[in-house]
């Protein structure tokens, strides 16, 4: 059985959420790798190159919070278009708005 509209919407926003959550890891780890270069006066070519990663990672994050907002826009519609056969689909797709929106 294919999955419904609403179902694959769910998975895309849980996914994006997924990769905005790792962004977000991903800048503070490497911001403390920075940080302990630093301390230990570690060779400024490697601490340039570590903050280089850093500015690499926060330029994705806008991207993936823009792609969230529409994935959580789509889902939205999807759930407010009331073509939704499956109850449980349905519960689903509310409970993880729920959970990321807050």
């Amino acid at each position: 059985m294919p999955l419904s509209p609403l179902k694959i919407k769910t998975n895309i926003v849980k996914r994006i959420h997924k990769e905005t959550i790792g962004y977000d890891k991903e800048a503070a780890n490497q911001q403390k790798r920075i940080d302990k270069l630093i301390e230990n006066s570690a060779d400024e070519a490697d601490i340039r190159k570590q903050k280089e990663v850093l500015d690499e990672t926060l330029q994705m994050i806008p991207d993936v919070q823009k792609r969230l907002a529409i994935a959580h826009q789509e889902l939205r519609e999807q759930i407010e278009n009331g073509d939704n056969a499956d109850m449980h689909e349905l519960m689903e797709a509310q409970a993880l708005l729920a959970q990321i929106y807050q």
